[in-house]
């Protein structure tokens, strides 16, 4: 009988398909003919959005019972930027000093390996007939706008009856050593657009013209005079960055007719993106007065904070972890936003993968080690899961 991949295979087999949002380029197919190969089932639905790509998305499963554990991921990749500022190829996936290089190795086709090489051993060494089910949940479209990936496959299983018990969700969640962090939720995050009107004019002739930059100024200082919060029991202080401030003017003899700004707000589970939104008005309702004409346009939020709470679950995965690297898992909230703020709709999940310390960055790499600990650490987790 032909042993399943190792992990390493599989890691290097996907970093070789260069499937940079919303590009497959093969990456899926690796998936799913390893999966196939130990009798899971396999489909590929393809989803559509106006004005977006197509985007090829994969679910797999083994047994029908319950409980079912899922694991879930993505294949597609950010850019490489520069490439010649890589040392190796970045869709080579080479192997040098011990560390293994290429776009995706950290964030997550390392991670989506390690789970497929866990679940291939467990069922060739368990058979098909263990008490539950394993499920995969891979996407093409969670670096891109992510309208066409998680949430529809998600959807998509729902319709077909499908019913998860939990989920594990790759991502490189370490910041440092593998075993450092387990994500048990995520801040939610919330952008909005400002703009102040004036009136165009020269400069010698101030009166005649209504300058916009010192509103700008008066309303993004209101809006980060007070904190917005001082955190949670699981939740940093949420936090308002601005990232764009442009009055897009060329003169220097013109005062401008509209000055902006852009921002965004990284919030914990003090909030909703309604209430925040309404917290933000208020704000610059009360610096504007009758004194600044504005426009405030806050995007559509798919990304609300949300917490698993630590329970049974977290406590399996923390020993699994323990178990393999010594080390007790921090439970955080910290970092972006990830599929899981989709997947903790239809069932707990929790987030853990290999060191994010190079993830979008050149020469991305993890270490070969932390790959087959990895792969230990959900093996152990299954064993656990269905004794």
């Amino acid at each position: 009988m032909t042993p399943p991949p190792t992990a390493l295979d599989l890691a290097q087999a996907l970093i070789r398909c260069p499937s940079v949002t919303p590009e497959d380029a093969g990456a899926l197919g690796v998936v799913a003919q390893a999966l196939e190969a130990a009798g899971f089932t396999v489909a590929r639905p393809v989803f559509s959005e106006a004005g977006q790509p197509d985007t090829p998305n994969l679910f797999a499963r083994i047994g029908r019972a319950g409980p079912c554990l899922a694991f879930a991921g993505h294949t597609d990749v950010v850019p490489v930027g520069d490439a010649a500022a890589w040392r190796h190829d970045p869709f080579g996936a080479t192997v040098d000093g011990g560390m293994l290089y290429g776009r995706g190795a950290a964030d997550m086709k390392g991670g989506v390996a390690c789970m497929m090489a866990a679940a291939l051993a467990f069922v060739a060494r368990r058979g098909p007939d263990f008490p539950g089910s394993i499920a995969f949940l891979v996407t093409g479209d969670e670096e891109g706008p992510a309208v066409n990936g998680t949430v529809k496959l998600l959807e998509w299983a729902r319709a077909r009856g499908e019913r998860f018990d939990h989920c594990l969700l790759g991502e490189p969640t370490n910041p440092a050593r593998l075993g450092d962090m387990i994500k048990i939720g995520r801040r939610g995050s919330l952008t909005g657009k400002l703009t102040v009107l004036g009136r165009q004019g020269h400069v010698a002739y101030p009166h005649k013209a209504e300058n916009p930059i010192p509103g700008l100024l008066r309303l993004t200082t209101a809006l980060i005079a007070e904190p917005l919060d001082g955190g949670t029991a699981h939740f940093d202080a949420s936090n308002l960055e601005f990232t764009t401030i442009d009055v897009g003017n060329t003169a220097t003899n013109v005062i401008p007719a509209t000055a902006r700004a852009t921002f965004n707000i990284r919030f914990n589970d003090d909030w909703t993106a309604d209430s925040l939104g309404a917290e933000i008005r208020q704000r610059l309702e009360k610096a504007a007065g009758n004194a600044v004409r504005y426009l405030l346009d806050l995007q559509p939020s798919n990304s609300p904070a949300f917490l698993t709470e630590p329970d049974a679950f977290v406590g399996l995965v923390s020993e699994a972890i323990h178990a393999e690297t010594g080390l007790t898992p921090v439970l955080s909230t910290t970092g972006g936003t990830s599929d899981a703020r989709f997947i903790k709709d239809v069932c707990p999940v929790i987030e853990f993968g290999l060191v994010g310390e190079t993830m979008h960055q050149v020469d991305e790499c993890v270490a070969v080690a932390d790959i087959a600990r990895l792969t230990a650490i959900y093996g152990r987790v299954l064993d656990a899961y269905f004794p």
